[in-house]
């Protein structure tokens, strides 16, 4: 029993004690941060000392603690915390006459006018950033909205070439080709046709490069297009296009299909094939100016002493000549001096014959002539320079956008650049 009473009685003691010295180290820190304020105004320091203070001290007991806990708070601009040791003064002074009550009042009252402007400033500052944050959200929204739109205005297309005068184009994806026009409106899809040819206006898709057996037209003077006819339609035993020349500008088309003894000569303009209206006058025509030495009812012809088929009329006086059962051009005359060049030694394939010229081609290579075979310069394509303001930009592999003076464009709709998109909308 006395042991159990001697053991209570020294932790009694020693409570008293420890409690004692933090006290007694409180007031330290105290008289210290005092020092501190007095000796150099350092209210940080001083702040220092009494927080340490603070962590020996359970409660503040002490008006001039409190006071001094405001003063620091107050001068470090913690008006929060000021007011919490100002209202600590008021709860545990008794004189309320004294010069420090009302020194402690003053305070008091300007701290409390001070935190009101404080919180105020925090509100204006809390709207502020809701806004922006309101404001963020919402251009976030706006730049979802206008990559949606610029996603639908983009071309997929692997590449899209020079528009023309017309501003047309072709385009290609897949390794095939369609068109467009400089507005990025798809006006032939590029899923079907393998090969085009671009020139003075027209367009030709071409299944195949070689002897195709479909074409498709496109006439960018008017817009419109249509496949040409079937190669049968031309002639029964013929199955494909055979070698097809460049179009010219007045639309003159020349192909060279296979198992016939003429060449196709089509009229893209009108949509139609173009034959000798009445060969046997052609031919008399010819007998009579000593272009040819006789021709007989079947339209066949005799130059020298050779006899060929007549395979019609390719413009500018120039004729295809075939050899009987032989369904590749032999030669060709020139009507306007009589010459004749041979497919073997000269060209083996002549176009339409517009401007005083014609394409010729021998091999891979590529000539043009005039009227009496000639050799000249190379046509120009006058509807190759595209004069319009429409700008294509690629945006990544496979992504196209066209835009006009800065505004991207895809038939009728359009899209100002993002900034622009942002400023217009995000002032609304």
């Amino acid at each position: 029993m006395r042991k159990l009473l001697l053991a209570l009685f020294c932790a009694a003691f020693f409570g008293t004690s420890y409690t004692q010295n933090n006290a007694e180290i409180a007031n330290v820190y105290i008289k210290r941060a005092n020092t501190v304020i007095e000796e150099s105004i350092d209210y940080k320091g001083a702040l220092a000392l009494f927080e340490k203070a603070m962590k020996y001290m359970d409660t503040v007991t002490k008006p001039s603690i409190a006071s001094l806990g405001s003063r620091i708070y107050f001068e470090l601009d913690n008006y929060k915390k000021a007011q919490k040791y100002s209202k600590q003064y008021f709860l545990i002074a008794k004189n309320k006459k004294s010069e420090e009550y009302l020194e402690q009042l003053d305070l008091f009252v300007t701290i409390t006018e001070a935190l009101e402007v404080q919180l105020q400033e925090e509100q204006r500052i809390e709207e502020e950033k809701q806004r922006k944050a309101k404001e963020l959200r919402k251009i976030d929204s706006l730049k979802t909205v206008w990559k949606l739109q610029s996603q639908k205005l983009s071309v997929r297309a692997d590449s899209i070439y020079p528009f023309n005068a017309n501003k047309y184009a072709l385009y290609s994806k897949d390794d095939k080709f369609g068109i467009i026009n400089d507005r990025a409106e798809i006006i032939v899809k590029a899923d079907e046709y393998s090969f085009s040819i671009n020139y003075a206006g027209f367009i030709l898709l071409k299944n195949k490069n070689t002897a195709p057996t479909k074409i498709y037209s496109f006439n960018t003077n008017n817009g419109t297009g249509a496949l040409l006819p079937n190669p049968s339609d031309f002639n029964s035993l013929a199955t494909n296009y055979g070698k097809v020349m460049l179009p010219r500008a007045n639309g003159r088309l020349v192909t060279y299909p296979n198992n016939a003894y003429e060449p196709m000569v089509y009229d893209l303009n009108q949509a139609k094939i173009v034959r000798v209206a009445n060969k046997e006058e052609v031919l008399k025509q010819l007998k009579k100016n000593d272009i040819i030495r006789k021709y007989d009812k079947e339209g066949a012809l005799k130059i020298d002493k050779n006899w060929y088929d007549f395979g019609g009329h390719l413009g500018g006086g120039i004729h295809p000549l075939y050899f009987e059962k032989e369904y590749q051009v032999h030669a060709f005359l020139f009507s306007v001096d009589g010459t004749v060049l041979y497919t073997n030694s000269d060209y083996e394939y002549i176009g339409a014959f517009y401007d005083n010229k014609a394409q010729a081609i021998k091999g891979t290579q590529i000539s043009w002539i005039n009227q009496n075979g000639t050799k000249v310069s190379g046509a120009k394509d006058k509807l190759a320079t595209y004069k319009g303001n429409s700008e294509v930009v690629k945006l990544e592999d496979g992504v196209y956008q066209i835009f006009q003076d800065g505004i991207i464009v895809n038939g009728e709709e359009t899209l100002e650049k993002m900034p622009d998109f942002l400023r217009k909308f995000n002032n609304e």
